[in-house]
């Protein structure tokens, strides 16, 4: 028999009938949710499984029977939220079938920021990729394609300065993802000094880890963003059950591509909210004393015209405090949003005041042009966004 049972018997196995409610953003006028820095985030995940020596504590949050396993192999699925999981559980028997637990990701709730902290340990404010476009002395970039209007940024913002923390402690592990992503300016700013085993299909995940495994590797991170390409584009529905079903089938074939005693561990970057074409731009009132914008649509930053940040907050939480938190530079990062320790240059990067959507929103910045209007978005301090799962199985 094998040692995992396949995701199609199991799901022959669970009735289901579509859900009505699809969980988007059940924090809708609450407190923005804080990451938990020092307890069950994203961040702890890697020092926790590779700093695990024999004295090591081993924190609550994580399922003991990892800390035994003869190998550990990592999957991130990009934009699987708890809570957008939990309301699909019957569709992914495998995920169904291990130990669930929850994690907070980093603020802001974005694969580039969530990404850096997954794999180098560090919190935003210590790697300092603290969003999907950021503010270097004026020239916004966007950092999944490292360009600006001016295009490519790499000459002018170097991957390995921006971002000075060493990924997986400092160890050279083996890193399973799409070929394309080698050599690109993001993967050397978050997974510099890695081994890259490179797929073009997914069928060939299973079999890079399985032969790495085998090959005597006791630590695999595997990443497949396909959950949340599906969601950006289709949004919830048909689409997006039929990619969460192949990604649960996705890690039932890795579990049985494994040798026994392998620990698996999935976890994810952020989850979504469906915003459809609830998108708009920020008021007159608000932006006339801003001189540009950096971010993106559910965490927005505003860099503001000296001497007028008051204006601007009082008016932003006037004409927009009924979909958006808005906050100051200051109360961020002083507060603890992007961990204890904020390092000089990211505060540089940061904006003056910062709307951030808790609406099924997004705003808009006019000089931010996209390929095609998303669907679902994040970004923003939801549970829908924050949350995110740890599942757990030693096979």
């Amino acid at each position: 028999m094998a040692r995992v049972m396949s995701s199609v018997t199991m799901a022959a196995r669970v009735p289901y009938v579509r859900l009505t409610e699809c969980v988007t953003n059940p924090a809708r006028g609450t407190e923005p949710r804080k990451p938990d820095y020092d307890g069950a985030c994203v961040s702890n995940v890697v020092p926790t499984l590779l700093g695990a020596g024999p004295n090591a504590q081993w924190p609550q949050w994580m399922p003991t029977g990892v800390r035994d396993a003869a190998a550990v192999v990592v999957i991130v699925l990009d934009g699987l939220g708890r809570h957008q999981l939990d309301a699909r559980l019957p569709l992914a028997p495998m995920l169904g079938s291990m130990e669930l637990r929850t994690l907070t990701t980093v603020c802001p709730t974005t694969t580039v920021t969530a990404l850096t902290s997954i794999v180098t340990g560090a919190t935003p404010g210590e790697h300092g990729l603290i969003g999907y476009r950021i503010d270097f002395a004026g020239s916004v970039v966007q950092m999944l394609r490292w360009a600006d209007d001016r295009g490519d940024a790499r000459r002018r913002v170097p991957p390995d300065i921006v971002q000075p923390c060493p990924s997986f402690l400092g160890t050279r592990v083996p890193v399973v993802s799409k070929a394309e992503f080698e050599g690109t300016a993001f993967t050397e700013a978050h997974l510099r000094g890695v081994r890259h085993r490179g797929w073009r299909a997914a069928s060939s995940i299973p079999v890079e880890v399985g032969a790495l495994v085998r090959g005597g590797e006791k630590f695999v991170y595997c990443y497949y963003d396909g959950i949340d390409k599906i969601a950006h584009e289709r949004g919830f529905g048909d689409y997006y059950d039929a990619e969460l079903r192949a990604a649960d089938r996705l890690v039932a074939d890795v579990a049985a591509a494994v040798p026994a005693g392998t620990a698996i561990v999935v976890t994810s970057d952020h989850g979504q909210v469906q915003v459809g074409d609830a998108t708009k731009f920020l008021d007159d009132a608000v932006t006339r004393n801003v001189r540009h914008q950096s971010g993106e649509g559910r965490f927005r930053w505003l860099h503001v015209r000296d001497g007028a940040v008051d204006d601007v907050v009082a008016a932003a939480r006037e004409k927009h405090g009924d979909e958006a938190w808005v906050m100051t530079r200051d109360e961020l990062l002083d507060g603890g949003w992007f961990g204890r320790r904020v390092q000089p240059d990211v505060r540089r990067r940061c904006g003056d005041v910062a709307v951030i959507a808790h609406a099924d929103v997004s705003f808009n910045d006019p000089a931010e042009h996209s390929a095609f209007d998303l669907q679902c978005r994040h970004g923003a301090l939801t549970d829908a966004e924050i949350d995110v799962p740890l599942l757990t199985v030693t096979v």
